[in-house]
């Protein structure tokens, strides 16, 4: 696609097909576009305040008391899955959410990641689709909308382990995949669907045979997310399409925002149940959650991430950056150097992001290196460390990234933080958002010194530099993008020491985008002068 072909997409609104197979890259570029104009501060959008949309009875869990799933009255086929799936005990979420959902009261419910609020919602929706036999014929009667392929993946693996011992059939509609062998299925009768947006409206506009009429209840996970990422006119006509009689509904999001009432709002039923976890907790993020940063200069950087994994092979780690090419340049680099890692990032091909995304869940020890795709909702088993080596844009991200660790009741891990001296403003927008954080130290002697081994690879292999370049390139302009502009001033940073974290010893000459409105110019970064 041309750049002025690309220029022309990103002004106008984008179609239900094209919004699902933008790259994340783009759709957080739209993001920032938007969120430019309206962004006030990070405690007011951390915080989770009561909706304004008349709710008609709310419950806040401040209590850890779990009980037992044996306490509900579920049928014999989902106790065995429940059972099989290795659960004894509710989390708080599961506990106050599934018996009035059970007893087919809609709700909305405000709970952080790794609340366990995807058994919260799945349990009641297999056991309605149990009660009513529904059978492949009927068609589709409960529908999980669900923000990104990877979070919809992770549900579908979910529901076909409760599902194990039912008749009932799950079935999954994501953008990136084979779009007739979807089709097929739904003709043949999916009864429990989980889908992204774009892709579910799709096949409701435009494939026959899909039977939706029987609809019996429709889950919006991750609201919030969904409506960040540019799917707000997609989830109304998603809404306008479905039957909604006898429908009962439920809406989940981390974060409540004038547009998720409005979305919870022509969703759910008058007097839906207001479920809020944790609202009165000191911090914003897990008990067993250790958290730290550390203050270090922009060319030492890579070194010290170096360094560390190399100490943390035998863990469980994953790497935060902020852009898709600045992943495939440092997967590729630590891959070259014997570090080996895997990547995972918006501009790969559904297929290796999937395949990926569970070679990881299934590995007990590695490196992933992604981009905020696997930042939200996600359930990877056993991190033990979390390492944002690019900064998050606002609390809420960093919030969702450490949220990949310390999952459940009882989990515990780590996470670090990378910040350049200039970038410590952060922190007072950390502690507002009730996020506690140490500052650690590395010692100078424990950081491998490879920077001269490191400049003359890059230097001397075609295709790494050509990598390096771009993300270079990328991470410029990402943090060109950040919304808190007092906080990341792209004017401050020392583009020296940034190339030299990239693998060069003079920064190379790009051009990078300032700016997120239709007036963006190109800025080229330039050498410095010898002098």
């Amino acid at each position: 696609m041309s750049k002025e072909k690309r220029s022309k997409v990103d002004k106008r609104q984008l179609s239900e097909s094209e919004s699902e197979d933008l790259s994340v890259e783009e759709l957080e570029r739209r993001l920032a576009a938007e969120a430019e104009s309206t962004w006030e501060s990070s405690e007011s959008e951390v915080e989770a305040p009561k909706p304004a949309l008349a709710v008609g009875e709310e419950i806040t869990v401040t209590d850890k008391a779990t009980k037992p799933f044996s306490t509900l009255k579920l049928s014999e086929n989902t106790t065995k899955a429940i059972e099989a799936m290795g659960f004894k005990e509710m989390t708080a979420v599961q506990a106050h959410t599934v018996p009035p959902l059970l007893a087919g009261r809609d709700v909305l419910g405000a709970a952080k990641t790794g609340s366990g609020k995807t058994l919260a919602f799945l349990i009641p929706a297999i056991e309605l689709l149990y009660s009513l036999k529904f059978k492949p014929r009927n068609g589709t009667g409960v529908i999980v909308v669900s923000p990104t392929r990877e979070l919809a993946l992770q549900i579908f693996g979910v529901a076909k382990e409760l599902l194990q011992f039912h008749t009932q059939t799950v079935g999954i509609v994501i953008g990136g995949a084979n779009r007739r062998q979807e089709a097929e299925k739904l003709v043949k009768g999916v009864n429990l669907l989980i889908a992204t947006p774009g892709r579910l409206l799709d096949h409701l506009q435009n494939t026959q045979g899909f039977v939706f009429k029987n609809l019996k209840a429709l889950v919006i996970d991750e609201a919030d997310r969904i409506l960040e990422i540019g799917f707000e006119e997609e989830m109304k006509q998603i809404i306008r399409i479905l039957p909604s009689e006898g429908r009962q509904s439920m809406l989940f999001s981390a974060t409540q925002t004038t547009k998720v009432e409005d979305l919870a709002r022509i969703s759910l039923r008058k007097g839906p149940l207001y479920i809020n976890v944790d609202q009165e907790k000191d911090t914003s993020t897990a008990d067993g959650l250790e958290q730290g940063y550390v203050v270090c200069d922009s060319d030492k950087r890579f070194l010290l991430l170096f360094s560390f994994l190399k100490r943390n092979r035998n863990k469980k780690v994953i790497v935060f950056l902020s852009s898709c090419n600045s992943v495939k340049y440092y997967g590729e680099l630590l891959n070259y150097i014997d570090m080996p890692v895997l990547d995972l990032h918006g501009k790969q091909k559904q297929q290796k992001r999937t395949n990926t995304f569970f070679e990881f869940c299934n590995a007990k020890q590695g490196t992933l290196i992604c981009t905020d795709v696997a930042a939200r909702g996600l359930d990877i088993p056993a991190v033990d460390w979390i390492i944002q080596f690019d900064p998050p844009d606002d609390p809420r991200d960093y919030i969702h990234r450490v949220g990949r660790t310390a999952r459940g009741s009882n989990g515990k891990g780590r996470s670090l933080m990378f910040l350049t001296p200039s970038e410590l403003g952060f922190l007072r927008y950390l502690k507002a958002a009730k996020v506690p954080l140490n500052e650690y130290e590395f010692p100078s002697s424990k950081i491998a010194n490879v920077q001269s081994q490191l400049e003359k690879l890059v230097s001397s292999n075609y295709w790494l530099n050509q990598s390096a370049r771009d993300g270079y390139r990328a991470y410029l302009q990402a943090y060109a993008s950040h919304h808190l502009k007092t906080v990341y001033q792209i004017d401050k940073l020392d583009l020296v020491k940034v190339a030299k974290s990239f693998g060069f010893a003079v920064p190379p000459k790009v051009n990078i985008t300032i700016g997120a409105s239709g007036k963006d110019r190109k800025k080229p970064t330039k050498r410095p002068r010898k002098h």
